[in-house]
């Protein structure tokens, strides 16, 4: 008996958990925009150098002159000579360039850099902060640091709110998280400076890893062993469809500061909803709040419909029910305990490879659908649009062939597709742009399972731990593929190759990881154990039954080890 056997009793998958997943899943058409909200709020507008206040244009009028013709005067065009330079102007005007038919070479005319600031093309964004603080030219990679930093504020938010929410419960971390993103993110629009801005946004980055890391567990914990894999990919819909929901705001609201306003004041009302959400039974039993469980277990069971299960179930048959995770918990545990025993060690390396990689290839790819050559906003309902038919499709291998052989299989399948592109011809741009949304569509497959799988992985004692430690990897995966990207100077299909190494690495690792398909969740140490235990050393799988084959334990009295 266990506590996934309480709740069948009380309903199983019943009322309440339609309103619990639900209400911790909607804030996901939002929170999908934070990790994308660079693309628009600091999207580069077409710009060129300010052409010199004091100028002037003798006996010409205005009116009589074009104003590219004029441009044509101040600012050299670019290498290609289709566009006008962003960064230089001519030091003096270029006043022969005005006249009909000209062929004056000006390649060998003095230029200098924008010293009155630039000029911005308001067609396409009104307003950015790339535009209101002039980062472009040799102040751009400023614009690349924004997104930087608030990548470091999401790694930060794993590793602190997956320990506190192990410390003082999923649903505290959860509430706080979204009052933190709504007052901050709203913050963010009025920042005075670039500096400000960069503050508000990691402190953003840290909310926006305690919402995600303690929603899936607050479900999760709440959801029958049966139904996990079906909820757990619905609702990671979510987070697809807002990012199509992005790309509608993004294009109705072109102004950063408005935008900023629009998609993080709705967690306000996640704010002020979430304390319906009941804590985590299993985590208040674990915690010596078993009363409070009870309660929780009470009120689930009456929402439910099951109101004779609430003088049935009592703190005797509750501890009944979770006496050996219990027994576990009056054990402190830490990070280190995420390495400290054979199946813990096997669990976490291999799962730091899967989130590594998955990120790492996601972001890779990521980068290269910045080709398209269409509008940043359909760019952005594309990226959308191919989860759909990919995470349906992951529904279906996860819920039949399993959680291992999904994850492999993902990983897998995006290497082969980093790599294929190599061999396709640059102007064959249609072709590499479809095998990029396909790239992409698998490793968000690869993230829809990694988050269910890491969560069913891991016992109830240390699972926001592990989950905040894992997932870590992947804000590094996410921070370090634009480094990559220098490895094109060397060769241009070295970052590929790269990309697409990472991928295949990963996709071996997971299948070092036990099934949980239709397996309780583990509330012990202990519990995982026993499941590592069904796999043999040498990749082979035991019996269900959970027979240990004799190579195994030959090959620990031998003193082998495996991860």
């Amino acid at each position: 008996m266990g506590f996934a056997d309480l709740l069948n009793e009380v309903g199983g998958f019943g009322r309440y958990q339609w309103l619990h997943v639900t209400l911790i899943s909607f804030p996901g058409l939002l929170m999908a925009s934070q990790n994308l909200l660079n693309n628009f709020v600091s999207g580069i507008p077409d710009h060129h150098c300010r052409l010199p206040t004091n100028h002037s244009i003798y006996n010409l009028s205005l009116s009589q002159v074009d104003e590219r013709q004029l441009l044509r005067v101040f600012i050299p065009l670019d290498s290609s000579g289709n566009r006008f330079d962003r960064c230089r102007r001519y030091v003096e005007p270029q006043w022969q360039l005005l006249a009909a038919n000209s062929s004056a070479n000006v390649s060998f005319v003095k230029t200098e850099e924008c010293e009155d600031g630039w000029t911005y093309d308001h067609t396409e964004f009104e307003a950015t902060t790339v535009s209101e603080w002039d980062l472009v030219c040799s102040m751009r990679p400023l614009k690349q640091m924004i997104q930087t930093i608030y990548m470091g504020g999401v790694l930060a938010g794993a590793i602190v709110y997956g320990g506190l929410s192990d410390r003082f419960g999923r649903r505290t971390v959860l509430i706080w998280s979204y009052l933190q993103v709504a007052v901050l993110g709203c913050s963010c629009a009025f920042s005075p400076s670039y500096t400000v801005y960069c503050i508000l946004r990691f402190l953003c980055g840290m909310a926006v890893s305690g919402v995600i890391l303690n929603g899936v567990s607050l479900k999760v914990e709440w959801i029958p062993t049966k139904t996990r894999t079906i909820v757990g990919t619905l609702t990671s819909f979510f987070f697809t469809f807002g990012q199509m929901v992005l790309a509608g705001l993004a294009y109705w609201l072109r102004n950063w500061r408005t935008l900023h306003v629009v998609v993080c004041a709705p967690h306000f009302l996640f704010f002020a909803y979430s304390w319906w959400y009941s804590e985590s039974a299993r985590w208040l039993v674990l915690n010596g709040k078993s009363e409070e469980a009870l309660k929780n277990l009470h009120r689930v069971a009456r929402i439910n419909g099951k109101p004779e299960m609430v003088d049935k179930i009592t703190l005797e048959v509750l501890h009944s029910h979770m006496n050996k995770e219990i027994e576990s918990s009056r054990s402190t545990f830490t990070a280190y305990d995420l390495l400290r025993t054979r199946g813990m060690r096997r669990i976490s390396i291999c799962l730091i490879a899967v989130w590594f990689s998955t990120s790492f290839a996601y972001y890779g790819l990521a980068m290269d659908l910045q080709k398209f050559g269409v509008s940043i906003y359909v760019m952005q309902l594309i990226f959308g649009a191919v989860d759909i038919p990919a995470k349906l499709l992951a529904l279906g291998m996860l819920s039949f062939l399993g959680r291992r052989i999904t994850q492999a299989t993902c990983l897998f399948l995006s290497a082969v597709i980093i790599f294929a592109n190599i061999f396709v011809p640059t102007e064959m741009q249609t072709l590499r742009t479809t095998l990029a949304c396909l790239g992409k569509a698998s490793t968000s497959s690869s993230f829809t399972t990694v988050y269910l799988y890491t969560g069913e992985l891991y016992p109830t004692v240390i699972r926001q731990t592990g989950m905040g430690f894992v997932s870590t990897m992947a804000r590094v995966g996410s921070m370090a593929a634009p480094a990559v990207l220098i490895l094109d100077e060397v060769l241009p299909a070295l970052p590929s190759v790269v990309y697409g190494g990472a991928a295949v690495l990963a996709s071996g690792f997971a299948c070092f990881l036990p099934e949980t398909l239709n397996v309780p969740l583990p509330d012990t140490i202990e519990d995982v154990e026993e499941k590592c235990d069904e796999l043999l050393i040498d990749g082979g799988v035991v019996s269900k039954e959970g027979v240990v084959l004799k190579e195994m334990k030959d090959a620990e009295k031998a003193g082998l080890h495996t991860l």
